[in-house]
C-alpha cells in the first residue's frame, strides 16, 4: 500500500470509473487497474464490483476510502511542513540577546522575522555574552546577539556587525561635570569608578581599562556589577561615575547624565553570533535577516546615540 495506489482507489472510488480516475490523475487506465489490482491483491477482498455500465465500491472499499483520505490529507500535511521546515518557516529559534545593546533591535528582527515567518516558535534568553557563550557550549541557542565573543570560546562561531557604539561617561545629573558636553577621560582619574563586571563581557572590559590607561591613569574601580541596570542605579545613587556604551541609555536612566568622551573614536560592536555549521534553516533564516537589517538597526541606534 503505498500513496499512489491510494490516490487512484481515491480517484476511482470517487469518480466511479476508472477512465476518468485515469483522466484525473494524468495517467493511463491501466496504470490504475495496476494500483487497484494490487491493493485488493494485498488486502485480501474486493474494493469495487465492475460491470460494463459502472464501478460499485464495495464495504471493504467504503472503509479503506474513509482511511485512505485521511492518510493521504496527513501526507500531504507532512509533506508541506517539511518543506517550510526545510525553507526556515517551520521550527524554532532560540535567540539569546544582551539586554542593554538589544532592546530595540531585538523587538524590529524578531518582529518582521515573525511577520515572514508566522509558524515559527521564538524562544528569548536575556543573557550576557559570558552566558551566551556557555548557551551555545550547551547547544541552548541558536543565535547569540551581544558584544564580539572570544574567538576561541566555541569551536566555529561566526559572527556578523550589526551596529556600531560609543563609549559615553555617565555621573549622577548633581555631579559637578553632569552638564558638560564632552568630557576629557583622565578628568575621572580621582573619581570611583563603576564598569560592567568583566566576566560578563571581558572584551568591552578590557577596552576600557586600556583607554583609561592611555589617557595616563588606571581607574580606581569602586564596583563591577553583573547587569548595566544596576550599573546605572549606583551611578543614580551618587556612589560613583561609569564608563559604558552610550546604548545603555535606553535602560531606566532617571537620575544619570551621559556625556561624550573626548577625542575618543573607540567603537563599541554588537555582533549577532551562531554556528555555521549545523544551522538550523530557521536559525539561517534569522541570522540573513538580521544581516541585510544591520543598516536599519545603524540608523535605528543613533536616534539615542552622539551621531543623532
Amino acid at each position: 500500500m503505498d500513496v499512489k495506489s491510494l490516490k487512484s482507489f481515491v480517484a476511482v472510488a470517487t469518480l466511479r470509473s476508472f477512465s476518468a480516475a485515469a483522466r484525473e490523475l494524468h495517467t493511463v487506465q491501466p496504470a490504475i487497474s495496476r494500483h487497484i489490482a494490487g491493493l485488493e491483491e494485498e488486502l485480501g477482498s474486493s474494493l469495487f464490483i465492475r460491470n460494463t455500465r459502472e464501478v460499485q465500491i464495495t464495504a471493504a472499499g467504503l472503509q479503506l476510502l474513509s482511511d485512505a483520505k485521511a492518510l493521504l490529507k496527513q501526507f500531504d500535511e507532512a509533506k508541506s511542513r517539511t518543506q517550510k521546515a526545510a525553507k526556515g518557516e517551520l521550527g524554532h529559534l532560540r535567540v539569546g540577546y544582551l539586554p542593554s545593546a538589544c532592546l530595540t533591535l531585538i523587538p524590529y528582527l524578531v518582529k518582521r522575522f515573525h511577520t515572514a515567518f508566522p509558524h515559527v516558535d521564538i524562544s528569548l534568553y536575556e543573557m550576557t555574552a559570558a552566558e551566551q557563550l556557555t548557551a551555545f557550549k550547551n547547544d541552548e541557542i541558536d543565535v547569540g546577539v551581544s558584544r564580539p565573543l572570544p574567538t576561541d570560546g566555541v569551536a566555529g562561531l561566526s559572527s556578523a556587525l550589526l551596529y556600531r557604539d560609543h563609549l559615553c561617561v555617565i555621573v549622577p545629573e548633581e555631579h559637578v561635570m553632569a552638564d558638560n558636553h564632552k568630557i576629557k577621560l583622565n578628568d575621572l582619574q580621582e573619581e570611583n569608578i563603576i564598569l560592567f563586571h568583566r566576566e560578563e563581557a571581558v572584551g568591552l572590559f578590557d577596552t576600557i581599562i586600556h583607554l583609561c590607561q592611555a589617557n595616563g591613569f588606571s581607574p580606581n574601580l569602586s564596583a563591577q556589577p553583573k547587569h548595566m541596570q544596576t550599573l546605572l542605579t549606583m551611578v543614580a545613587s551618587g556612589l560613583g561615575v561609569a564608563i559604558a556604551p552610550y546604548c545603555v541609555a535606553k535602560l531606566y536612566t532617571k537620575g544619570c547624565r551621559f556625556i561624550r568622551i573626548e577625542k575618543d573614536e573607540t567603537e563599541i560592536l554588537t555582533q549577532i553570533h551562531y554556528q555555521e555549521k549545523g544551522l538550523t534553516p530557521t536559525a539561517k533564516a534569522f541570522v540573513e535577516l538580521a544581516k541585510t537589517s544591520a543598516d536599519v538597526i545603524q540608523e535605528q541606534m543613533k536616534v539615542l546615540s552622539f551621531d543623532a
